[in-house]
């Protein structure tokens, strides 16, 4: 079996394509929604890390600058089949490390009402009053960023 491995990679990128087929499956599709030309077109400025084990994309996640010192973790996906193996945690921790290496201080995530507990036991706080993003309850949480040790296998 191949080693799983974080890294980041480019927009337009082989991986970038496989990463908006893993998140249109698992996020976009149950919902009735497709990415937008001009969705994707955004993306472009943004920073995008996936988990592969070989040549497949088996998770995803998207950073968006909302500001020098703030990013915003987004359009977080994994495998069905991967889930429950700690490789969600491991995915935003490199994140984080990574959001550090650019300089951001804070992470901001709108999570789906469902995933609320995961970001909580990562050390992210609910921040202000459930609302509704893309027809479902989500939640504002914001984190300190600060180094650790989680992600040395992050690749840029």
């Amino acid at each position: 079996m191949d080693e799983i491995k974080i890294k980041s990679v480019e927009y337009g990128s082989k991986d970038y394509g496989k990463a908006i087929d893993l998140r249109y499956d698992i996020l976009r599709k149950p919902l009735g929604l497709i990415f937008t030309k001009q969705q994707l077109l955004a993306e472009r400025g943004q920073h995008h890390l996936v988990c592969k084990e070989a040549d497949m994309v088996l998770g995803s996640l998207v950073l968006m600058p909302r500001s020098d010192t703030q990013v915003q973790m987004r359009q977080v996906a994994i495998l069905e089949d991967y889930r429950g193996r700690g490789l969600g945690e491991s995915l935003v921790r490199c994140s984080e490390e990574y959001a550090l290496e650019l300089g951001y201080q804070e992470m901001i995530v709108h999570a789906r009402e469902s995933a609320v507990g995961f970001y909580e036991k990562l050390g992210y706080a609910r921040v202000g009053e459930r609302f509704i993003e893309v027809a479902l309850p989500h939640w504002k949480l914001v984190k300190k960023l600060a180094r650790t040790d989680h992600a040395a296998n992050t690749k840029s």
